[in-house]
């Protein structure tokens, strides 16, 4: 089985579909000027344990570091795969101050 993963900019998603189409699971966005939040990555149970959520993770930073944009990884499991993919360093934002 071979999953897919496009953007879906109408949604604010990442999406992964199997060949058949299917929706294997998403990675969810914000984007401000040339910031983008990834808040959520969900990856349906049949996928689970596939790679899919590391195919989802990697389409979104590479998507990210072509368009210039500053990564800020509040998704768990996003910043989780981030630990082990040094290569994305340079465009993640790992420290913030709180806006009073």
């Amino acid at each position: 089985m071979t999953i897919s993963v496009t953007d879906v900019p109408e949604k604010d998603r990442f999406e992964a579909r199997d060949d058949d189409g299917t929706l294997a699971g998403v990675i969810t966005y914000q984007v401000t000027g040339n910031v983008i939040a990834y808040t959520h990555t969900k990856v349906e149970t049949a996928y689970e344990g596939h790679g899919t959520g590391g195919l989802l993770a990697r389409a979104a930073m590479e998507d990210a570091l072509a368009k210039g944009r500053v990564v800020v990884p509040i998704c768990p499991f996003l910043s989780s795969w981030l630990e082990e993919h040094k290569e994305y360093d340079k465009i993640v934002a790992r420290s913030h101050r709180r806006v009073k």
